[in-house]
């Protein structure tokens, strides 16, 4: 997946809206989309998935590499130029068309260019209810988090997009440097899936069915907004569900490693 969009002139005239929707799996998103079971995104993105390599194999780190500009990587392109940089000496795959920071991270670059900055936290690591879990929501000027976005809440993404979509209708002038880390996926997930008692590949596809369905939410906010909107979806690690003997995430397995993504923008009304 290469740059096909000239960043700069991105920043210049729209919002941004980066949704990483924790946990997803390349192979699930994929094999949903090419069923057509993901009509909301697929009105948005038409050409489905890219196939990336995620630069952390766990939340943390994920974001981590994230917030200072680096994306999940394309797996058949791996030297693509990137969205945005922070500034690097020596980087290879930082071009015209990227938007380079002088700050050490992406949030508080935008937030010299004076785009409202707001994260709306979901799995643990962006709770706020610890030192560890104020580190990310640290980077925004504005930090929201309840248990109702977290994991143990079926309704959870419902929750986080009314939010956003309340914060966005009344985002006045400045331009929006909107993230959502979507909890949903996470495990335990087999809420998403009637009559089960344990996650499963079924379960995780269910609950990214789910998250499909209230798409709406926010993209209808998003052309409402009265700016044009940038959006980035994408999964931070996928999850094991057996493979190899292996369970969860923080390994180094295929099905940790590749994750899905997409950019598109949406136009206002």
């Amino acid at each position: 997946m290469a740059v096909r969009y000239d960043m700069n002139e991105v920043a210049r005239t729209m919002n941004v809206v980066m949704v990483t929707l924790d946990s997803l799996r390349y192979d699930v998103a994929h094999e949903l989309f090419q069923q057509g079971q993901l009509p909301q995104f697929a009105q948005y993105c038409p050409e489905g998935w890219t196939r990336c390599h995620s630069p952390g194999s766990f939340t943390y780190a994920a974001h981590q590499a994230f917030f200072a500009g680096f994306l999940p990587t394309p797996a058949d392109q791996p030297k693509a130029g990137r969205l945005f940089a922070a500034q690097f000496a020596g980087s290879e795959t930082t071009g015209d068309s990227t938007l380079v920071f002088e700050t050490a991270d992406i949030v508080s670059g935008f937030a010299g260019l004076g785009f409202r900055t707001i994260c709306i936290g979901g799995v643990g690591f962006f709770n706020q209810q610890t030192a560890l879990g104020r580190v990310l929501p640290g980077l925004f000027e504005e930090s929201y988090w309840e248990p109702r976005f977290g994991v143990t809440d079926p309704a959870s993404t419902q929750h986080q997009f009314t939010l956003a979509a309340d914060l966005m209708h009344d985002g006045g002038e400045r331009p929006l440097f909107l993230f959502i880390n979507v909890s949903a996926i996470h495990q335990p997930n087999y809420c998403y899936l009637p009559g089960a008692t344990v996650d499963s590949m079924a379960s995780h596809g269910a609950a990214l069915k789910y998250i499909d369905g209230q798409w709406p939410l926010l993209f209808d906010a998003c052309r409402q907004s009265g700016r044009d909107t940038f959006c980035i979806v994408c999964s931070d690690h996928g999850t094991a569900y057996g493979e190899d003997g292996y369970t969860g995430h923080r390994v180094g397995h295929p099905t940790v490693w590749e994750v899905p993504m997409a950019t598109f923008i949406i136009k206002h009304v």
